[in-house]
């Protein structure tokens, strides 16, 4: 390996301990009580080496996150042309969870996702951003799929209303999940595919049929 390749590897190591270490403290302390120095004695490095990696504490406490939600996108972006969108929304996060396990266990525990998760749901100052975070999201998906199908995002209500419905699911199995006793990626895998299944029929005017 090039001295390259070998300093590269030893910069994914550093951001890799530096955001296993904020995301054990953040859950373990709380995410308000953690310092940023804290983190970064905890790995045996300067507050400026912190910072080289991270901006903040905010932008830690959402890298895995971050991390699945572009795994998704570019899962979006390889579906065939003549999926519909809500087959492709659905085929998409379904092929992203196929693979994004891997990539999470080569930075954290999938335990230690799941306890990120839930305190981001219990946090206030990071909920209202995870709220912000969504909402980009989901315009940004809105017009990914408007492309798709060739109209104007903004002239066509479908696509935000269709990704508006999407993201709706995607946010009740994330927090069953969460509030769940099976803290595996199977599982929220399956409950995901269970619940986008029930999406079309959801949206029947008639139920009782």
């Amino acid at each position: 390996m090039t001295v390259s390749g070998l300093r590269e590897r030893k910069k994914q190591r550093t951001r890799d301990a530096l955001l296993r270490v904020a995301l054990e403290l953040f859950t373990t302390q709380g995410y308000e009580r953690t310092t940023v120095d804290e983190i970064a004695d905890a790995v045996e490095v300067s507050q400026r080496t912190f910072f080289r990696y991270f901006s903040s504490k905010e932008e830690v406490a959402f890298a895995v996150q971050q991390m699945v939600e572009e795994r998704f996108v570019q899962a979006l972006t390889e579906r065939p042309a003549e999926e519909g969108p809500l087959d492709a929304m659905r085929n998409a996060v379904l092929a992203s969870w196929d693979t994004i396990g891997e990539a999470i266990m080569e930075v954290v525990p999938v335990e230690l996702y799941l306890r990120t998760f839930q305190m981001i749901e219990s946090t206030p100052a990071l909920l209202a951003v995870h709220l912000r975070r969504s909402t980009e999201m989901e315009e940004a998906i809105a017009r990914l799929i408007a492309e798709r199908e060739g109209l104007d995002v903004d002239e066509d209500p479908r696509p935000r209303i269709a990704v508006a419905a999407f993201s709706g699911v995607m946010r009740v199995t994330g927090q069953l999940w969460g509030r769940g006793t099976d803290p595996t990626l199977e599982a929220i895998r399956a409950l995901t595919e269970r619940y986008l299944d029930h999406l079309g029929p959801a949206l029947e005017p008639d139920w009782r049929n």
